[in-house]
């Protein structure tokens, strides 16, 4: 078993943004519990952000579409890891690209992710119905088997950021309590009808300040036309950076997404988080961290018993494509409310 005073690890995670962000509590859990603990996360620029309050901890950035690309990319990549003088590798990840990586570092011990994808499969084809072990449970397994045990079960966070005057002008503060909302999915099947998400929106933006967030031209597109249409409603995407993302963020009272990437910043953030889940179901294990259950709104299975159709939500029937529909908009709007 490695010393804590000497073991430095590296912690792959390259992508989804989601997957990435999940790994910042169990991380931060594992740092404050073993403080004399090295980690180096290897990750993309983009993601870089999410890493910046943890102690201990330094980033190291793949080009995994330009210096680092490809096998020839990722030998290169190995090299200037090894500089570093790690003892452990923690591949949180565990696809293609790292397994590939993990063929240049075999002189260190190395410890990948057990995705469970055969539970998972059983959950999708309906042979069982119950909660897999989530995605932060599993990343701490992970840590487990190389020596340093973490406990999820008392976790801290940041303080909030303090936003500059650039910031409060952008998001329009008018002294009202915060309300993030991220519309937009990557799969269809996992967003909540766009009319529904506007009754929500128009209802909490009478009492509330709404923070909308989202990437991608079309998505930009939309969001503009929702900030156009209500009162106390401000499109963040697109107009600041990642950081300036995560500042905005940690200063919400509550943020409200799908399954999706947001959720699970604002999470690792400390925020309160309503998800809106469509064809994916909390039971594959993508829970936002420290969220409670009742924070979860799921479509109806008695009109859908296929759910969850997919882990990822890229694979359902035609006439799944709203399962969400079922979820009244008053239901979230409640919802909310009640914690504000």
């Amino acid at each position: 078993m490695m010393s804590e005073k000497h073991a430095h690890i590296l912690v792959i995670r390259l992508s989804a943004m989601g997957d990435v962000a999940m790994t910042v509590p169990v991380l931060r859990a594992l740092t404050d519990q073993y403080p004399n603990l090295k980690i180096t996360v290897l990750t993309t620029q983009l993601f870089k952000p999410f890493f910046r309050d943890l102690i201990n901890t330094t980033v190291f950035v793949a080009d995994v579409k330009g210096e680092h690309k490809g096998v020839f990319g990722l030998y290169k990549l190995s090299k200037e890891l090894k500089a570093l003088e790690f003892n452990a590798v923690a591949d949180l990840h565990n696809v293609l690209r790292s397994n590939i990586l993990k063929c240049y570092l075999t002189d260190y011990k190395v410890v990948q992710i057990n995705k469970g994808r055969k539970e998972k499969k059983d959950l999708i084809n309906g042979r069982v119905f119950k909660p897999l072990k989530t995605t932060h449970e599993r990343y701490a397994e992970v840590f487990e088997t190389l020596g340093f045990p973490v406990n999820l079960s008392k976790p801290k966070f940041p303080e909030k950021s303090v936003l500059d005057l650039t910031l409060l002008r952008v998001i329009d503060s008018k002294k009202l309590r915060l309300i993030g909302i991220a519309p937009f999915t990557a799969h269809e099947g996992k967003m909540y009808p766009i009319d529904l998400m506007k009754q929500v929106i128009e209802t909490l933006s009478k009492d509330y300040q709404i923070l909308l967030f989202g990437g991608g031209e079309k998505e930009i597109v939309a969001l503009n036309e929702i900030e156009k249409s209500f009162e106390n409603v401000v499109n963040l995407a697109g107009k600041i950076t990642i950081n300036e993302q995560l500042d905005v963020i940690s200063n919400l009272d509550v943020m409200l997404s799908m399954d999706s990437g947001n959720a699970h910043i604002a999470a690792m953030l400390g925020v309160k988080v309503f998800t809106i889940w469509g064809v994916t179901h909390p039971y594959a294990g993508f829970v936002p961290f420290n969220q409670p259950e009742d924070y979860m709104l799921l479509s109806d299975r008695n009109k859908y018993p296929k759910i969850p159709t997919s882990v990822f939500g890229n694979k359902f029937p035609e006439n799944y494509r709203e399962a969400s529909r079922t979820i009244a908009p008053e239901t979230v709007i409640k919802k909310i409310k009640a914690v504000l």
